[in-house]
């Protein structure tokens, strides 16, 4: 290990030290969503794991994110450590869709690198059904389809006006409020009129950069191996060379790891629901 920082404001210095990005697009709204997926420990206990993903909508460009990636916060749900170690339980990427035109690019931290992955965009081949419900207020009808080896049943809305959802569900005639399978569901939270600016990929030579199906090939090969929930780290060779900063934090008797730029190290885990299979 080359250098080790222990600092109780490592990860708070972490999210404002950011370097300058180009915007791409302006947001003509925002929508949080609660995200929950529902796994086991490394026990194999049943467990749910939550987090919330921010979905900036624009004209050309929609970027969804996890909640602690998103820079606009007010003061009750400014994201804290623990939040961001909830996170790393779950795999969440950073995905443009319209970025470049007709692309989509995802980019996620895979200990111990952060990775870029692109394609075009896929359509996904809704069927509409007649059943209706009322969900976060909104009056929704449902539509399902399968997206990447998973079956999901959405419901959408079109009092707002949008082909956006959460993550990289997308494609209907109003705004996806809730999407589900046998594992994830994503539910609108908040809806803010935001004109937030929507940012492309930090420029950083040390990102691998691949095809979006190389990229994901690799995340579910080493987060569906039997070993990661017991063993988060099992797949790094030289785990202290691997390591180029580290900041240990303790919350509430817990002690947390922090690496390579503030990412979590994370001890233990649970197992692996991915969104995609292939």
């Amino acid at each position: 290990m080359r250098k080790i920082l222990v600092t109780m404001m490592a990860f708070v210095l972490t999210i404002t030290a950011q370097a300058q990005v180009e915007t791409v697009d302006t947001a003509q709204f925002v929508a949080v969503y609660d995200y929950e997926c529902r796994t086991q420990n490394d026990e194999a206990a049943s467990v749910t794991d939550r987090m919330q993903v921010v979905v900036q909508v624009g004209r050309t460009v929609t970027k969804s994110m996890p909640r602690s990636v998103y820079p606009v916060y007010d003061d009750e749900s400014r994201p804290d450590v623990v939040a961001g170690f909830q996170e790393a339980l779950m795999h969440m990427p950073t995905v443009w869709m319209g970025l470049p035109t007709g692309q989509t690019t995802v980019r996620e931290f895979i200990f111990p690198h952060e990775y870029e992955g692109y394609e075009p965009t896929p359509d996904i081949t809704w069927t509409l059904t007649d059943d209706t419900l009322t969900v976060s207020g909104y009056f929704c009808q449902q539509a399902t389809a399968t997206f990447r080896g998973l079956e999901w049943h959405v419901w959408y809305t079109e009092e707002i006006p949008s082909s956006a959802g959460p993550w990289r569900l997308r494609g209907l005639p109003g705004l996806i409020v809730k999407a589900e399978n046998q594992a994830h569901t994503f539910c609108l939270a908040k809806l803010r009129m935001e004109a937030s600016p929507i940012t492309v990929p930090e420029q950083n030579p040390e990102v691998h950069r691949m095809k979006y199906a190389k990229l994901l090939k690799h995340k579910n090969e080493i987060y569906g191996n039997r070993e990661y929930a017991k063993k988060p780290t099992y797949y790094v060779p030289d785990l202290q060379g691997s390591i180029t900063d580290m900041s240990v934090l303790n919350r509430n008797g817990q002690q947390l790891l922090l690496a390579n730029g503030g990412h979590p190290l994370l001890t233990k885990a649970h197992v692996y629901q991915p969104l995609e299979l292939k």
